[in-house]
């Protein structure tokens, strides 16, 4: 059916870390059109830029005629996943990862078609079977083809046996078991092929392709992605505390463009190539240009153009970039009035100071700038903070009229990138 290898066409975009059978489910994309689905526990009220990767992943299998399956983990999100975490993770209640999951179906919906097409996307959420399993049918039927030792010898739950404060209790460690399941499940109702993940989700995928193998006798496959992490290297999701949001609420579209548009140099073309659609052929064309710092500038805008536009629409783009050349001005005598009312009215990160006085420090904290006190003290005495584009480093500064530019706006930064703007009552 298919003369081109659409599995290479991902290897050649760095999309795949790890793959079960990658001959086997190669010729298989090539002859016939298949389901491959991804897991989602809703464990906050929004994905992150994280889950952006898998989505788009499998928005690629879509384009080519594959049918893509979203499962919400209405059920496993009450337990936790203990992949690589070094900590219990906190338990949700019922009703707040309920309401969690119709939030999240909205934003899935901007990467995916759920349309009339043959191929419309499908949302699950495991909860709908694990609410009606007696726990001595599941323990019988299920956990009988499950292995101690070769659970316990899994990467993730190794780490967290060496590493972890408190171990790994067994509520966590059943939670190999329920993703296992959901795979079986999948693979009975809908005949899914393939199931993908985060490379830290290796381990879990496995485990349901053996439990499928158990009990239909058929082959199933897994793929991981490669696994994103920020410059300090830590891993996108929502335990960090500069998690980047997708709604708008949580981080503005302004904040969602300047994450893109900092992306490191060494990692632009390869998130190029995993977040866009653009040709490889197209991608690498920019390396032969001389000027490399040019380049690279002109690639983050392309990224984040392109993020912010599929995420928060063409407007929020068009508001996010004038926000940014207002923001980066940095003449206080090229700021007027108007300039400083549009950042408000774009949804510039900014906030309302009602009282007479406040520190620097206080409006550090309100702001966000500075995660307390403490912190905020020590950013003054590193020269870190700004007020109107003049450095400020006295700890005990306290805002006065001359602070408010038309006597009511006043610009605060930390560093060289991080703006807010303060408004006077």
């Amino acid at each position: 059916m298919f003369k081109k290898s659409f599995l290479n066409q991902l290897k050649n975009r760095k999309l795949i870390s790890q793959i079960t059978n990658d001959l086997k489910i190669d010729n298989i994309l090539k002859k016939k059109f298949i389901s491959v689905y991804c897991g989602f526990d809703p464990t906050a009220d929004s994905l992150h830029v994280g889950h952006m990767l898998p989505l788009l992943f499998l928005r690629r299998f879509q384009l080519k005629g594959h049918t893509p399956i979203i499962l919400i983990g209405g059920a496993t999100s009450l337990i936790g996943d203990p992949s690589f975490k070094l900590e219990e993770r906190k338990l949700f209640d019922f009703i707040d990862t309920s309401s969690w999951v119709k939030k999240i179906k909205n934003q899935i919906s901007l990467f995916l078609d759920f349309s009339s097409i043959s191929n419309k996307a499908i949302i699950v959420n495991n909860y709908n079977w694990f609410k009606k399993i007696n726990i001595l049918s599941f323990l019988r039927n299920i956990g009988k083809h499950f292995s101690i030792n070769q659970m316990i010898n899994k990467e993730s739950v190794k780490k967290r046996i060496k590493k972890g404060n408190k171990g790994l209790s067994f509520t966590e460690f059943s939670y190999s078991l329920l993703q296992a399941y959901d795979f079986s499940i999948l693979y009975k109702k809908y005949n899914t092929l393939l199931q993908i993940g985060g490379s830290d989700q290796w381990g879990n995928i496995t485990s349901g392709i053996s439990l499928t193998n158990f009990l239909y006798h058929s082959e199933v496959f897994g793929l991981t992605l490669p696994l994103l992490t920020t410059s300090t290297g830590e891993k996108f999701g929502k335990s960090g505390k500069n998690t980047i949001w997708l709604d708008p609420k949580k981080t503005t579209p302004y904040e969602f463009y300047q994450f893109w548009l900092n992306t490191t140099d060494e990692n632009i073309y390869n998130y190029l190539k995993y977040f866009t659609f653009l040709k490889i052929k197209e991608i690498n064309k920019f390396k032969k240009n001389n000027n490399l710092k040019k380049t690279y500038i002109k690639l983050k805008k392309i990224l984040a153009k392109k993020m912010t536009c599929l995420v928060h629409g063409k407007k929020n783009y068009k508001y996010s970039k004038k926000i940014s050349k207002i923001f980066f001005i940095k003449k206080i005598n090229d700021l007027n009035f108007n300039n400083l009312k549009k950042l408000k009215n774009y949804n510039a990160p900014h906030i309302t100071l009602k009282k007479k006085k406040y520190s620097l420090k206080e409006v550090l904290c309100l702001t966000l700038l500075a995660s307390s006190l403490t912190n905020a003290k020590d950013l003054i005495k590193s020269n870190s903070i700004s007020i109107n584009y003049k450095k400020q480093n006295n700890i005990n500064y306290i805002f006065s009229n001359l602070d408010k530019l038309y006597k009511k706006y006043t610009i605060i930064s930390r560093g060289r990138k991080n703006f807010f703007l303060l408004i006077w009552k």
